[in-house]
């Protein structure tokens, strides 16, 4: 069995709770969709479906078209085909390992990538997927990307509660720049690149399980349950009153030549 390129492939997501603190998600997920010209009948594969939150607004601008859904956690997957139904075609799997039976005409993606390790080999798959002509718009985690709250887990770590405690691996978040980003695209070969960051700070309406579920989830899966709130209030001591992570977004544009 080949190895997972994803740093997230197989991660225990909480599907219940990421679903109710996912507001800054969707947010950015309108933004992608509303680059994404589409006819409505198309066939777009929305890379990272999560919960199925921003999936159902796809399909909304997809009436007589069809969407397939892909995401790394079975929990996520099951929580998604719950609120779809039978509305869009739901499966688990990696996709830097993607492989779909016809290409589709479009590819969307919404805060997944920088969970990917391998983006040489994920652009190439995704490349394979979308047919010559179909588009690819997506967002996720830049260079800098929650700087300050990664910061703050690495501080947290030297209270002596937390010796001993292992630490997420090297390459667990893959935040790239815009410019090796349109690199790799072209390198693929993806034209009309363009590729741009941009800064999108947020305070969450529960920060707490915010923190937990959406950022700090390697890292608690790496220790025992009962150091969980321990470790996620050290984090947030130090972020101040209301928290701010500060996430910095990476925005993809490419076509496949026809």
């Amino acid at each position: 069995m080949t190895a997972p390129r994803s740093a997230n492939a197989g991660r225990d997501w909480d599907p219940d709770v990421y679903d109710r603190v996912a507001d800054p998600q969707e947010g950015w997920g309108r933004e992608v969709l509303d680059r994404l010209t589409l006819e409505g009948d198309e066939t777009v594969l929305d890379a990272g479906c999560g919960t199925g939150r921003v999936t159902e607004l796809l399909l909304e601008r997809l009436p007589h078209g069809r969407v397939i859904g892909v995401d790394a956690s079975a929990a996520m997957v099951e929580a998604a085909r719950e609120r779809l139904g039978e509305r869009a075609e739901l499966r688990t799997g990696d996709l830097a390992e993607l492989e779909l039976e016809t290409p589709v005409d479009a590819v969307f993606s919404n805060a997944v990538f920088h969970w990917i390790a391998d983006h040489d080999r994920l652009f190439e798959r995704l490349y394979v997927a979308v047919r010559p002509g179909g588009r690819l718009a997506a967002q996720c985690g830049a260079r800098g990307n929650a700087a300050s709250v990664r910061e703050a887990a690495r501080t947290a770590y030297e209270q002596a509660a937390f010796a001993g405690v292992s630490r997420p691996p090297a390459g667990t978040w893959n935040f790239a720049t815009a410019e090796e980003t349109a690199e790799r695209l072209r390198a693929v070969g993806f034209s009309e690149v363009e590729t741009w960051t941009a800064e999108r700070p947020v305070t969450p309406a529960d920060p707490r399980a915010f923190l937990g579920t959406v950022i700090l989830g390697p890292h608690l899966a790496r220790m025992p349950e009962e150091l969980h709130a321990r470790f996620v209030d050290a984090v947030l001591e130090q972020l101040g009153d209301p928290p701010v992570f500060d996430y910095v977004r990476l925005n993809l544009a490419a076509r496949r030549p026809r």
